[in-house]
């Protein structure tokens, strides 16, 4: 599965989904403060699944109707940022083969797979 990993998510994600064999493109990396438009299209152009931390993308993907091969949203208040990368990490392996085309929330103790509608 690619990822392609928007710059609100935290490097230690980033890091530790790459050391686990993921190819993982990160806009911190390339155009960092590019618009949400153009980081789906980024995403969309990789052939990847987008991993956020910006609420913003489910507007796009469910009210504005845009495209997205799959969008992971993931959500830690208050969690150290190696914590934050072990569930991340656990949670994309557990699921791997179901996050194509869905809006994927993970939390602290869930993880919740909406599959798009067309």
């Amino acid at each position: 599965m690619n990822l392609f990993a928007d710059e609100s998510v935290d490097r230690q994600i980033v890091d530790r989904l790459r050391q686990a064999g993921f190819s993982v493109p990160f806009v911190a990396e390339m155009e960092s403060g590019i618009s949400d438009d153009i980081v789906l299209d980024r995403a969309n152009q990789a052939q990847a699944v987008l991993l956020t931390a910006d609420k913003d993308f489910g507007e796009l993907v469910y009210r504005q109707k845009r495209i997205a091969r799959g969008v992971i949203l993931v959500r830690f208040a208050g969690l150290p940022p190696d914590r934050k990368a072990e569930i991340t990490m656990t949670a994309i392996r557990r699921h791997e083969n179901e996050l194509a085309n869905t809006f994927t929330v993970i939390t602290a103790g869930t993880v919740r797979v909406r599959h798009n509608r067309s």
